[in-house]
């Protein structure tokens, strides 16, 4: 028997479209107004910075010889899938689970569309302590770490 798409984790995709739409109008933004490498200061912590990242979350594998967009977008594909089934599988009821899972799918997707558009992914938000800055991030890999953060307190919470 079928399960009915308003009774399972599926209806919180609307979380990860929202997101989604957020994270992409975001990075037009900042490609249309930022000038790379050039940081446009708002606070003395923080900047919006824009750059382009090859590699993965802190720049990781950004040296790679281009193997990394197709190893990194392959996963974000499979991850991509494996949430959509678990949401699937999720009652709609358990909120916190799936606007977390949804949260990642959206942070994944943002990242894996970037990938396939531009061969690497605009970041733009920069915070620093003086010459110590933090690595530049966007608003997707914000929703993949608040995702994450919030599936690991649900487990906290409720261990099985």
């Amino acid at each position: 028997m079928r399960k009915k798409f308003l009774s399972t984790g599926l209806a919180w995709l609307w979380v990860a479209i929202l997101v989604l739409g957020v994270d992409r109008y975001a990075k037009s933004w900042a490609i249309t107004h930022l000038v790379f490498g050039e940081p446009l200061r708002l606070l003395p912590v923080f900047n919006l910075t824009l750059a382009y990242n090859t590699g993965a979350a802190f720049s990781f594998l950004h040296n790679a010889s281009g193997w990394q967009n197709v190893f990194l977008g392959s996963l974000a594909f499979i991850v991509s899938i494996i949430i959509l089934c678990w949401l699937y599988r999720l009652p709609a009821r358990a909120r916190w689970t799936n606007v977390a899972l949804c949260l990642v799918l959206s942070g994944a997707l943002g990242n894996a569309w970037d990938r396939l558009l531009y061969g690497y992914v605009i970041d733009f938000f920069d915070f620093h302590l003086g010459d110590w800055h933090f690595a530049i991030f966007n608003t997707a890999d914000s929703a993949i770490c608040i995702g994450a953060f919030m599936l690991m307190l649900h487990w906290i919470k409720y261990p099985k």
